[in-house]
Formats: structure tokens, sequence, C-alpha cells
């Protein structure tokens, strides 16, 4: 179901006209989507198509947008109070009997902390979801709490949002925004969308833009300067709402919504990798948010979140992470979980990987499987890659984490033996970036790959040739493979972990030795990881703030961190450390 099949109706309030489409089952939820500036409704068409299997979804031009009328005069038609009767009358219109799920971005966003703020819209909304748009309520409080108490980190918010918010100086000057929108930058907007925010090319923006954005002109001018100089004092929200804070946000800062759980008793909190226009760039990743949210209140289940800096950063995202059945791959996908990702478990091993599962989702996941593939085998993996994307759907965060060790002189490293490293540690990140990676590129909504080498890849041994060789190669595979991806806005991390007390120890094949020497070698090498004791759970958390962060190489341990930077700046060290023969 698409914005073409809607249904339109046409709803009278205060001497205008508000063009309103339907989509979806009148008799189920209604979900009203409100746009922003200099947006229409046009903007939610891909999360609205999304949403409509399952709610009565509802949106409509805001008053002098899209094919809604404009007010007679301009000024002082666009007040926070008239907008709040168009919604009303809006909400009445569709949903009579039963209050509505409200959803804004932008603007929209603004006008609707109005709504859901003040007494004679209470019990007409059942919930709120915020996206790009503070409350101008809680932002005056937000500035007036900074400037009353300065201490050096909030005049740098304060300066950092000043700068941000540098076009709402420009759209107070008289007569220059109408001219420019119905000018150059009208004719430009789409293509600057495109460039600058990634914004697909399509039926978006409509052929409306330049009178939407000269009119929405006045929706900053009737309400910023007033509303930030007099903020209510008891803007306080009478329904739950989830807030999804875009990190790439241009013109907001994060920081706003420091303080908001004084005036939200019941939030949710989201984050995503993106900019602004995530209505656009990340429809199926928004849609499920907030019909996860929505689901949830209509059920009357407490809501999700809190005010924790990692919490829900994955919500509702997919997940999958190979090597899951322990170590590092097993502590990833419960931050994963618990992050509120939804966790595929992939290992060769059925039994570890369905245990992995099992606690992914008493860690929190919304969903967790287990799978089990031999990453090596390409067929089994393109099997695998098919069964993912039919069942659960394409993959948000792909971690390519099995490995396999082999320790040995490169005299007594048979070709055997660098055959099934590379395949595991090479070819296995090979198949899952092109498997896995690929669907992420044609869904156009971004993503992150995270390979798995190690310190081996840059700190040569003569102990480990065909390891690290083999690491040193799904690093520069993770350099060529970020440079090629990052304009489809797919992140790609090589995570280089160092010394790490996982198993990987005890089923290390030394090379050149018989088998109770390669015993032994196990049991001292598994010794020594344990003394040195560095949880695969701290990598983890590496793990997931480099895919927040979108960070390029990421050395863990201090150990890992030391080499990097002798490897960047004195690799001559490294070289001499690398001949010494290490006592095994």
């Amino acid at each position: 179901m698409t914005l073409k099949d809607a249904r339109e109706r046409r709803v009278r309030t205060g001497g205008i006209e508000l063009c309103v489409a339907e989509l979806g089952d009148p008799g189920r939820p209604t979900v009203v989507l409100v746009h922003g500036y200099p947006d229409s409704k046009e903007v939610w068409s891909e999360v609205a198509a999304r949403l409509a299997d399952h709610f009565h979804v509802v949106l409509y031009d805001v008053r002098g947008h899209g094919r809604s009328t404009a007010p007679k005069p301009l000024r002082g038609g666009f007040t926070l109070a008239k907008l709040t009767d168009d919604f009303l009358a809006v909400a009445d219109a569709v949903s009579p009997d039963r209050p509505v799920h409200l959803v804004g971005h932008d603007w929209g966003s603004v006008q609707s902390w109005e709504f859901v703020t003040v007494e004679r819209t209470r019990g007409r909304i059942a919930s709120f979801t915020s996206l790009s748009g503070p409350s101008l309520d809680h932002f005056g409080h937000w500035i007036d709490a900074r400037v009353k108490r300065p201490t050096p980190r909030r005049v740098g918010q304060l300066l950092g949002q000043g700068a941000k918010s540098w076009y709402v100086y420009l759209l107070h000057t008289p007569v220059l925004p109408e001219l420019a929108w119905r000018g150059p930058l009208g004719k430009r907007w789409p293509k600057l969308l495109e460039r600058a925010e990634k914004v697909p090319a399509g039926d978006y923006p409509t052929a409306t833009l330049p009178s939407d954005a000269a009119h929405g002109a006045w929706l900053y001018r009737d309400n910023v300067r007033p509303r930030l100089r007099h903020p209510r004092p008891d803007a306080v929200a009478h329904v739950p709402v989830q807030l999804v804070t875009p990190q790439g946000d241009a013109f907001l800062s994060e920081r706003l919504y420091d303080d908001l759980e004084r005036w939200v008793p019941r939030l949710t909190r989201r984050t995503l990798p993106a900019k602004h226009w995530v209505p656009r760039t990340r429809p199926d990743q928004l849609a499920r948010w907030i019909e996860e949210f929505v689901t949830s209140v209509e059920r009357g289940e407490p809501s999700r979140g809190g005010s924790g800096r990692h919490t829900d950063r994955f919500g509702g995202q997919l997940a999958l992470v190979t090597g899951a059945g322990s170590g590092i791959g097993r502590a990833t996908a419960l931050a994963l979980a618990e992050a509120g990702a939804r966790v595929v478990a992939v290992d060769r091993d059925a039994g570890t990987a369905a245990r992995t599962a099992e606690l992914a989702l008493a860690a929190g996941a919304s969903g967790a499987w287990a799978e089990t593939v031999d990453v090596s085998d390409e067929q089994a993996m393109e099997k695998l890659a098919e069964r993912v994307h039919r069942e659960y759907g394409v993959v948000d965060v792909l971690v390519n984490n099995a490995g396999i060790g082999v320790s040995g002189s490169f005299f007594t490293t048979t070709p055997d033996d660098w055959r099934k490293v590379l395949d595991v540690n090479l070819w296995g990140v090979i198949h899952g970036c092109r498997l896995f990676g690929a669907r992420m590129a044609e869904r156009g909504q971004g993503g992150h790959i995270v390979n798995i080498a190690s310190a081996a890849a840059f700190q040569p041994s003569r102990a480990l040739p065909a390891y690290s060789t083999s690491k040193a190669a799904v690093l520069m595979l993770s350099e060529c493979l970020r440079a090629e991806l990052a304009a489809r806005d797919i992140g790609v991390t090589a995570i280089c972990p160092g010394i790490v007390n996982t198993s990987i120890t005890s089923t290390t094949r030394f090379t050149g030795v018989d088998e109770t020497e390669a015993r032994r070698r196990q049991e001292r090498s598994s010794r020594l990881y344990g003394k040195r004791n560095y949880p695969p759970e701290k990598v983890a958390r590496a793990i997931l703030d480099a895919v927040a962060e979108n960070r390029a190489v990421v050395p863990v341990t201090p150990e890992a961190r030391g080499a990097y930077l002798l490897s960047r700046f004195v690799p001559g060290a490294l070289r001499k450390v690398a001949r010494l023969e290490p006592k095994l």
C-alpha cells in the first residue's frame, strides 16, 4: 500500500481546510504522522506504507503546506495554539472515539510537544514519538539553566546549539527567506537533500515545496522567540513518549534532551546513526520502532528505555554475529541484545549457537535465533543469507567474528594449514561482507559491518605468519570496503583485539611439533591468556561504541593500542620485536 492508495478528506478548522490522507483499517489503532519544515505530508510516505498493514495511518498537510490552505494573513496564523486546534480537528475527524498515537518529525515534533503537554488534549492522545524536534518550552528552560548557571561545559553546549541553529536566525529576517525559497533555493533543495542528507531521489519533495517553505517560515516567526523567552513551567507530557535521536543531526544537539526525564515521566529513548531526515533515509527502522512502541502502549506494557547512554541504541535493529557460540562472538551478541537488537547467533556448533540465542533473549533482545554454518563454506553461507533475509529481514549490523588460530614457522606451516586459516579468517569475512553487505547496499538505508581482525594485523611475528597474514588482509579489506560503502551510508570497522581471555588458544593449531608438544603449547597459551584475563565483554563494548561512532580501526586492549601506535610511528621497533623467538 502506498500514499497513492490513500483515502483523502478535507477537514475544516479555523477558517482553513486541511488535506488529510488515510491508509489502513480504520478499526485498528490510529497513528497520526505530522510533518516538519519545509516538508509536506509526503515526507512520511515510506513510513506510512510500512505502518499501514498494522494500523490506521493518518497524514495531514499542516496549514499553509501541501494541499492544505493557508491562513490569511500569514502573520499570527501559525501559532502553537492554532496548530493545536488543527490537530484536534483532524483527530476528531479520523478517530472520534479513541485516542490517537502521535508521531512528529522536525516542526511536526515541535508542535506535537505542545499537543502532548497542554491540558485540552488530554485523553485524545495515547502516545507520542518525537524525532528531531524539541519542545520550545523545554528548550527555553534548557537555555535559561545554562545562562543563569554557566559552567564551561554548559557554555559549550549553548554555543554548540547556537551554531547549529543558524537557519532559525535567517528565517526571522523579513522577505529574504520567501525570495530564496521561491527562487534558487527551492529549485536546488532536492539535490541538496540528496547530496547532504543522502535522501533518495524520487517523488519527494513535491512541487509545492517553494510555497510550503515560504509559508512555513511563519512557524518560526510566530512561536520561537515568544516561547523561548517565556517557556511554560508546566510543560509535562501526559502520555508515554518515545524519543528518537539521530546522532548525525546537523541542526540539533543530543544534549538538548539531557534533562528530558524532568518533563516526561514515561520516556523511551532511541538513538540512530543517521542524519536529520530519518523518515526518508531510515523508514524500515523508524516504522519498526513506531510499531513496537504503539503496540506496547496499546497492550499497557511498561516503556522500555531510560536515561542511560546505551539504552536501546540498537533497539529493533537486526544484528548477525558469526562465531557467536563463545568468546568475543557471544559477548557481542549479548551486548547487542542488551542494547535492544534482534540477534542472529551464527556458529558452526549448533549447541553453543542455540545457547547464545537463549541468553540473548534473556538479556533483552526483542528476537534471537540460532543458525549453524561453517563460514568458510561459500554455498552454506549463501543459503544462510537467503534464509536470514527471507525470515528475519535485512541485517543492520553484521559482525564477522568467526576465526581460528595457527602458530608456527612459515616453513612448518603447510599449504593445508594456510588454506584452513585463510578460508575461515579471510574468506569467512569476505562471504559475510559480500552476501549481507550487498543487501544493506541494495536497501539504501545504511548499516554497519564489523570485521574482527587482530593486533596481529599490524604486529609482525615469526610465530604467527599465517594468522597474522589473514588478519592483516581482514584489516585492509575493511579499509577498502569502508571507502566503497561510505557513499551508501554503511560504516565498516576493523576491530583489533590483543590478548583476550577466550577459547581460541585451546583450538589453535601448532605446526612443526608432535601432538604432545602441541597440547603443551595450547595449555601454556591458555594459561597466559587466563592470567592476562582481559574479558571479551570489554571487546564487545568497544564494538558497540565503534558502530555508534562509525570508527574505522579500533585496537582494543592496551597492548593492541600500543602496537598500533608503534606501527604508525615507529614500525622499525615492531620489526625488531618480531625477530625474537617467543617462549612457547
